[in-house]
């Protein structure tokens, strides 16, 4: 299976995709190029200008289906559909796409996702940070080009969103909240005049069609930056919510679960149902704040405690039941993990926990096994 060629070769492969089989990651074209490819063939659609595929295929590419040869499509996003609808026909406009919500609610991977379909590249990326400075969204300079030259266009470092815009595709801004104010607001002349001034040059850089900007932020970081009246007035947001049912999030942990232990190579079975349900009911009791049943009132950690470290778990206790026990995934080798993920306070989490042990765990059918490993590694 190889990804559709768009001009961009595999910095890690020389040959092209040859070596892509020993990426630890690949990037969301690479690892679904034939869904892609198949999805392509078989839309007949109008797509947007420079769009690889149309509405109607970016949606069925993050929802999955079967196509009409019988191509089966794979599920990128389980959940509300209105809410990818919504942000697939943002991005078919002039306005800026903003996924916002919890930690661990799929917004970096949706946005990964939804810019793979649309440009067949979703590496144009800038990641958000506290030290993440202006020339990191314009633009910067190649200092030694820049003393001996002068100005130039060869001495100019191109940021990902500056290829964006000149290649018409999509450029993702991850915690974007994480930025300062500042810097920020460097965005405001880009989404608004699709334009990005070079005054060193005299010249400027105008969007081609095709060219948006995703960005993801988080509404529990520490820190945050909140975005200003005239930067959030030029994006359409897209609240990402936390799964609204036990099977919606077993099965995005399942899948997940799945596809990483083939990319990691686990020498493990894959995990029973019933060993996710209950790493997931956990973690939806006590980040809801109540049992399953409805009857009794829990205290919360301090933590999220999102679908993402939920599988964080499960995929962190196949490894250690592929290389130090015999490969089926049992409470011995979730206790750590859970333990961890749960208490991140030291004091206040660890009471949460060891209560929650004791009233529920302890006092469940078929619970015991689990409550034991716990026990032992508090």
């Amino acid at each position: 299976m190889s990804a559709p060629d768009d001009g961009h070769a595999n910095p890690a492969a020389p040959d092209g995709n040859a070596a892509l089989g020993a990426v630890l990651r690949q990037h969301a074209e690479q690892q679904y190029a034939e869904e892609l490819h198949e999805l392509a063939r078989a839309d007949d659609r109008q797509r947007p200008p420079n769009w690889r595929l149309s509405p109607w295929a970016v949606r069925l590419y993050l929802l999955g289906g079967t196509l009409p040869s019988g191509f089966a499509v794979s599920p990128k996003y389980i959940g509300n559909p209105r809410l990818i609808e919504i942000a697939v026909a943002t991005l078919a406009t002039d306005r800026a796409l903003l996924l916002y919500g919890l930690p661990g609610t799929a917004k970096s991977w949706t946005s990964e996702h939804l810019a793979a379909a649309i440009s067949g590249d979703s590496t144009l990326l800038i990641q958000g940070t506290a030290g993440t400075e202006e020339s990191a969204i314009r633009y910067g300079w190649n200092y030694a080009r820049l003393l001996t030259e002068g100005p130039s266009p060869a001495a100019l470092v191109v940021s990902p969103m500056l290829r964006a815009m000149e290649a018409g595709k999509i450029a993702r801004i991850e915690e974007l909240t994480r930025i300062a104010a500042e810097v920020q607001d460097t965005l405001i002349t880009i989404l608004s005049e699709k334009t990005l001034p070079v005054p060193e040059l005299n010249s400027e850089v105008q969007a081609r069609k095709g060219f948006n900007v995703i960005a993801t932020a988080n509404n529990r970081d520490k820190g945050v930056n909140e975005l200003s009246s005239a930067l959030t007035r030029r994006f359409n947001t897209v609240i990402l919510p936390t799964p609204a049912t036990i099977e919606e999030e077993v099965e995005i942990v399942d899948r997940r679960v799945a596809a990483l232990g083939r990319a990691l190579e686990l020498p493990a079975e894959r995990p029973a149902l019933e060993e996710l349900r209950r790493v997931v009911t956990i973690f939806r009791e006590l980040r809801h704040g109540v049992t399953a049943d409805g009857k009794a009132k829990l205290k919360s950690p301090s933590g999220t405690l999102s679908t993402a470290e939920a599988i964080s778990v499960v995929t962190g206790g196949l490894a250690s039941a592929a290389y130090y026990g015999d490969g089926v995934l049992r409470a011995d080798d979730i206790a750590a993990g859970l333990t961890g993920a749960i208490v991140k306070d030291p004091v206040q989490d660890r009471v949460v926990w060891l209560e929650y042990l004791q009233t529920v765990v302890r006092e469940r059918d078929g619970w015991k096994d689990l409550y034991r490993s716990c026990q032992e590694v508090l």
